[in-house]
C-alpha cells in the first residue's frame, strides 16, 4: 500500500515571545487545569461490571479504560486517532563523560524519525499511530530529512547548557519549551486525535532526568541514577557525580517544577512536561514511556497537583527511580517487561492492549443480555 503524507498539526511558535507574555499564558492556561471527571470514571466502571467475564479480570487495562473515560468526560471511550510526539534535545551534561556516544546519534535519530525509519516509528506503524518528530534543541547539524513524519521545528537552541556549570537553560527559555508542549497538546486534540505517546531522543537525558528526579523527589542522587543506555562501571561513577554536583551548584526547589526543569533538566523534559501539563489543560490523555517521561510528568506534578489524573504509565522503566516515580505520580503500570529503548516505544505497545479492551468494553454483552447471574465482589 503506497504511503501518504497528510497536513501536520502543529504547536504555536513562542520562541520570539517576550518572557512575560510566556509567563502571562502558562499562568492563564494553568487555571484551565482540574479535576478529571470521576461520575465518568464511576459510569466506566458500572459498565466494566456488566460485561459478562469476572470481574476485574482485564486489570490495569479495565483502570485505564476508566481514565480515558474521566478525561474524556464521557464512559463512551473511543480511541480513533493515536499520534506520539518526539521531542528531541541535546544535553549540556555530556561534557562529564555520562554517556557512551556524542551528540550526534542525537541528530541522526531525529532524521530518522522524519524517514519513519526508527524503532517508534516502526512500532507506530503496527500501533496505528501518527509520529510528530519535534526539534526542541538538537545540538548537531541535521542530515536529510525524510518526509514521512515531517519535523516541527522549534528548536530553542543547540541543545541546553551543561548543569554542572550552572543552570540547564534561562527561565524565558524554559517557559517557551514548556509552553510548545503545551500547544502540541492542543493541536493533536483540535487535529481529532483521541490519545498522545510521550516520546523522547536525546544522547545524555537519563542523567538530566536522574538530576529531576533527586531534587522533585528529595532522593539520594545514587538510588535515582543508572546505567542509562549501557554504562561502564566508571562511566555511572562519573554520571552519579554529575548529577551530585549539578543539584548542590543549582539548588533546585523539590516543590518548583518548572525551576527544577530549568536548572537541571533538559529542552526535551521541558517539552514532555508540558506536553503532560496540556493534557490536563485540554482533556486529551497522554501515556507515559519510562524514566524520563515519567520524570518530566513528576516536574508537571509539582506545578499541578491533577496531572496525575490525564496520565497512564505504559510500563514500568529499568532505571534504578522508575518504580518509585511512578508511586510519587500515582499511577500503576500496564506492563512489566524490561523495556529500556525510549523514543516513546514503550507507550506505543499500551496502544494496542487498549484497544484489545476497548472491544470487550464497548461490545461483549453483558451478564443480563445472556441471561446469566451477574459476579458480585467477594
Amino acid at each position: 500500500m503506497e504511503e501518504t503524507c497528510f497536513i501536520r498539526p502543529e504547536p504555536e511558535d513562542y520562541r520570539e515571545w517576550p518572557e512575560e507574555d510566556l509567563w502571562e499564558l502558562f499562568s492563564d492556561l494553568a487555571l484551565r487545569i482540574g479535576p478529571a471527571d470521576q461520575a465518568a470514571f464511576e459510569r466506566c466502571g458500572l459498565r466494566w461490571s456488566r460485561v459478562a467475564k469476572p470481574l476485574g479480570s482485564l486489570g490495569a487495562l479495565e483502570r485505564d479504560i476508566q481514565k480515558l473515560a474521566a478525561i474524556s468526560g464521557t464512559e463512551n471511550v473511543r480511541l480513533r486517532k493515536k499520534a506520539l510526539v518526539v521531542f528531541c534535545a541535546d544535553n549540556g551534561v555530556v561534557e562529564e563523560g555520562v554517556t557512551q556516544t556524542g551528540q550526534e546519534v542525537t541528530a541522526v535519530v531525529t532524521a530518522n524519525f522524519t524517514r519513519g525509519e526508527s524503532c517508534s516509528c516502526l512500532m507506530a506503524g503496527v500501533a496505528g499511530a501518527d509520529v510528530f518528530p519535534v526539534d526542541i534543541g538538537v545540538a548537531c547539524e541535521l542530515g536529510p530529512l525524510g518526509d514521512r513524519f515531517p519535523l516541527i521545528d522549534r528548536k530553542i537552541r543547540n541543545g541546553c547548557g551543561n548543569f554542572t556549570k550552572g543552570p540547564a537553560m534561562t527561565r524565558r527559555e524554559a517557559l517557551a519549551a514548556v509552553l510548545t508542549g503545551m500547544d502540541m497538546a492542543r493541536a493533536l486534540k483540535e487535529a481529532g486525535y483521541d490519545i498522545v505517546a510521550a516520546g523522547e531522543m536525546g544522547i545524555g537525558n537519563t542523567t538530566a532526568s536522574s538530576a529531576v528526579t533527586a531534587a522533585l523527589l528529595s532522593a539520594d542522587p545514587e538510588k535515582t541514577t543508572g546505567r542509562g543506555a549501557g554504562l561502564s562501571s566508571e562511566g555511572l561513577c562519573r554520571k552519579i557525580d554529575a548529577v551530585k554536583r549539578g543539584l548542590l551548584l543549582n539548588g533546585p526547589d523539590p516543590g518548583d517544577g518548572l525551576g527544577t526543569i530549568r536548572k537541571v533538566g533538559g529542552f526535551d523534559l521541558a517539552g514532555l512536561c508540558g506536553l503532560c501539563l496540556g493534557g490536563a489543560a485540554y482533556r486529551i490523555p497522554v501515556v507515559l514511556d519510562g524514566f524520563i517521561s515519567a520524570a518530566a510528568a513528576a516536574a508537571a506534578r509539582a506545578l499541578d497537583r491533577h496531572v496525575p489524573e490525564y496520565l497512564l504509565a505504559s510500563h514500568v522503566s529499568a532505571e534504578p527511580a522508575g518504580e518509585r516515580l511512578l508511586r510519587f505520580l500515582g499511577l500503576e503500570p500496564a506492563i512489566r517487561a524490561g523495556f529500556c529503548l525510549g523514543e516513546g516505544s514503550g507507550a506505543l505497545t499500551l496502544f494496542p492492549l487498549l484497544d484489545m479492551a476497548l472491544e470487550v468494553y464497548s461490545r461483549m454483552r453483558t451478564f443480563e443480555e445472556i441471561q446469566i447471574e451477574e459476579y458480585r465482589p467477594l
